[in-house]
Formats: structure tokens, C-alpha cells, sequence
């Protein structure tokens, strides 16, 4: 039996020292996915115990398919909670009568470390940063990003689109100053 398999074993069979282990293992990563949508920590917080309490709740009614069911069903379950709490706050708008943004020159990522780029990323418009995730890091279609978020496909693609013209402007700019 597998780590993840004796890990859901020993959950569903009620032993508490195995949901310890599940929520030690699992909660840093899944911490990164909510900071990703929410953008701020205090957020990210509420929203990974939300989620770790559908987990627990929802945990006896997952099917093991070998090593990786469970983190992937955890990191679901954790991003679907994320998007639930930013869907009630009702954070998406149609984008489609804002003016456009300026045209800007390719920029130059390869000279921007990793944590800059997710912090430059962590401080888009709540609504471009969940797009934005959704479509370049989760690869969702925009199709599943509207349907998900109850908004047009066209809004999808303009707040993709507007994220995108951002950060290239945060990028070139942090390459400038650099």
C-alpha cells in the first residue's frame, strides 16, 4: 500500500493522527494555490481552512487511483474554494467598455527571478489574477474559466489579455530599473 493509500486508509478509518499527517503534508502547497487567487495572506488563511474542512468532510467519498489522487483532489477541492470565495464577492465584471491598454514591447521574463514574477502576479486586479491563473498555470480554457466564474468567454479573454499587458508593463519596467 502506497503512502497516499495508507494516508486515505487510515483517514477513512477515523484515525486522527492520519488526518494530522494528511493536513502536515498537504497544507503548504495548498497555501501557494490560495495565495495565488486571494493575493494577500489573511485571505489565503481563511480560505485553506474553509477548504481543508470540505476535505475532511468530503474525504470518505474519494476513490484511490494511485499515488497522486489524493494531493491532486486536495489541490481541487483547495482552488474550487478559492474561486467559490471570489465568485461571492463578486469580484469579475465585464471588461468588455474599459478603455484599451497601451501596446507593450515583449518583456523580458528570463531576467526576472521567480519571486518577484509571483509577487508582480499576486498584485494584478483580483479578477485578472484569478484569469490569469486559471488560464496560463492551471491551463484552463476560457470556456472553463466563464463557466467556472459565471462570466462570458469574452470577459475571460479581455481580463487575460489586460493581466498580460500588465505584467509585461511590470516586467519591463523591473528590467529598466535592474
Amino acid at each position: 500500500m502506497g503512502t497516499e493509500e495508507k494516508l486515505l486508509h487510515d483517514i477513512k478509518n477515523g484515525k486522527r493522527e492520519a488526518q494530522r499527517s494528511l493536513y502536515d503534508r498537504y497544507s503548504g502547497i495548498a497555501m501557494s494555490v490560495c495565495l495565488r487567487y486571494m493575493g494577500n495572506e489573511e485571505d489565503a488563511r481563511d480560505v485553506l481552512q474553509d477548504a481543508f474542512i470540505k476535505i475532511f468532510t468530503r474525504i470518505g467519498d474519494i476513490k484511490f487511483q494511485g499515488e497522486g489522487t489524493l494531493k491532486g483532489w486536495i489541490l481541487k477541492v483547495t482552488a474550487n474554494e478559492a474561486l467559490n470565495t471570489l465568485r461571492r464577492r463578486v469580484i469579475f465584471s465585464d471588461t468588455d467598455n474599459l478603455p484599451d491598454l497601451p501596446e507593450e514591447e515583449s518583456p523580458d521574463v528570463e531576467n526576472v527571478p521567480l519571486e518577484v514574477l509571483m509577487q508582480m502576479i499576486g498584485s494584478l486586479p483580483t479578477g485578472y489574477r484569478t484569469v490569469f491563473n486559471m488560464f496560463v498555470i492551471e491551463q484552463n480554457s476560457h470556456k472553463e474559466i466563464a463557466s467556472q466564474l459565471g462570466i462570458k468567454v469574452s470577459s475571460s479573454a479581455s481580463q487575460l489579455l489586460r493581466a498580460k499587458k500588465i505584467l509585461a508593463n511590470m516586467i519591463n519596467e523591473y528590467v529598466k530599473t535592474k
